[in-house]
């Protein structure tokens, strides 16, 4: 909680030259905000609020009079308005002496994670005279660092999600041995339903995919387009769950096995590039780890040029990975030089999956899926050894 925080957030704006870091919310505009406000799950804030951590001196609040104790939680003084000339003028008072001030704004859009501050409001502050400044650093430090408990509860749910995938893509061999049917949708309910017996919950359900199917990252099989697994196959599947206990973090895994006694030469060829690719980006972590600043383009890079050596560059089409928390997608560095220019350095006790994949649009596709997490002296990959090579479900 932010409250508890507050005079290590005070030292780190010193640090960075940085006179304030605003929060600015109105109904579910910036999650960073929400979260470490500790509004989520309040309701719909209806009118807009804000809280600004000033580099010395109290905290403060400004809400709107419907809503007066929406920040009583937090400490800090308490200004309230009513009319939008009340508003304005509260505002002005609120960061009378924010010459450079943090907010979720990101230059150019160019973290879109980080980039929830409204063009308007951020209109307002600059007729004030603040210099906007990105939050960035801030928030990886406030928001994406994971206590001990919740490292060792990323592990538990990482065991979990290895065996759970490996006891799918056991319920997949049986079937096809015994010539019975099965099909997508009732290996992501078999799934699902481990996720219950394990105490793990999902913000979404898990992508498994054959063939065509698997060459779709996004792909989740519906009831209308689930296909049958078939001898021969490739199949694929991601899944992410995190424990239940509140403030726990997700684990997130990709694997991919044929249906058959070995792969096809196709197979067998996008398998290898996929995991040298992969292994080249934990590599890179794990040799300058922790005595090398690393950013988070710089994995990217390190993955993405294994692909574009084996040809395959227009069919990777996503970044390397993403930082993990909270959220799956959580609020850190991600590996990233293609969808965005990530150049936020990775910090200790923090987590982030490395995922490349290729997509070879109508025929397969191949993704896999590891997690790192930076201790203070160690990049560990959590859950188990990384997949070394394609399942074969009929050996």
């Amino acid at each position: 909680m932010l409250a508890e925080r507050i005079a290590e957030i005070q030292s780190a704006l010193v640090e960075a030259e940085l006179d304030g870091w605003l929060f600015s919310v109105f109904q579910g505009n910036d999650p960073i905000s929400l979260s470490l406000l500790g509004l989520n799950g309040r309701g719909l804030v209806t009118r807009r609020c804000y809280y600004l951590v000033p580099s010395q001196g109290e905290p403060r609040r400004l809400v709107h009079d419907l809503e007066p104790a929406m920040l009583d939680h937090l400490p800090g003084t308490r200004s309230r308005y009513r009319t939008w000339q009340e508003h304005r003028q509260a505002m002005e008072g609120l960061v009378r002496d924010c010459r450079r001030l943090a907010a979720q704004y990101s230059p150019r859009n160019e973290l879109p994670s980080v980039s929830r501050l409204d063009h308007g409001t951020a209109e307002l502050l600059a007729s004030f005279g603040c210099e906007l400044v990105s939050s960035a650093d801030l928030v990886q430090r406030f928001a994406a660092v994971w206590t001990p408990a919740q490292l060792d509860g990323h592990r538990r749910a990482n065991v979990h999600l290895h065996r759970i995938a490996r006891e799918a893509f056991s319920l997949v061999a049986g079937h096809l041995r015994a010539e019975r049917e099965i099909d997508e949708r009732a290996v992501q309910r078999f799934i699902l339903e481990a996720f219950e017996g394990a105490g793990l919950h999902t913000e979404a359900d898990p992508i498994v995919g054959v063939n065509a199917h698997a060459a779709d990252p996004h792909y989740e099989p519906t009831d209308e387009t689930s296909l049958p697994i078939r001898e021969g196959d490739l199949l694929l599947i991601d899944l992410w769950a995190k424990e239940k206990t509140p403030e726990s973090v997700y684990a997130d895994i990709t694997w991919c096995g044929v249906c058959a006694a070995s792969p096809t030469a196709r197979q067998q060829e996008i398998w290898t590039v996929v995991r040298d690719a992969r292994d080249a980006g934990i590599e890179l972590v794990r040799r300058r780890w922790p005595g090398t600043p690393i950013r988070g383009y710089e994995v990217d890079d390190a993955v993405r040029e294994v692909i574009r050596r084996a040809g395959y560059a227009e069919q990777f089409i996503h970044r390397t990975g993403h930082s993990i928390g909270i959220q799956d997608h959580g609020q850190g560095a991600n590996m990233d030089n293609l969808e965005t220019h990530d150049t936020r350095r990775l910090i200790a006790m923090t987590g982030f999956s490395i995922e490349p994949g290729v997509y070879l649009t109508g025929e397969l596709g191949v993704r896999s899926e590891v997690n790192i997490v930076l201790t203070h002296d160690d990049a560990e990959v959590t859950g188990g050894e990384p997949q070394r090579e394609l399942l074969r479900l009929l050996e």
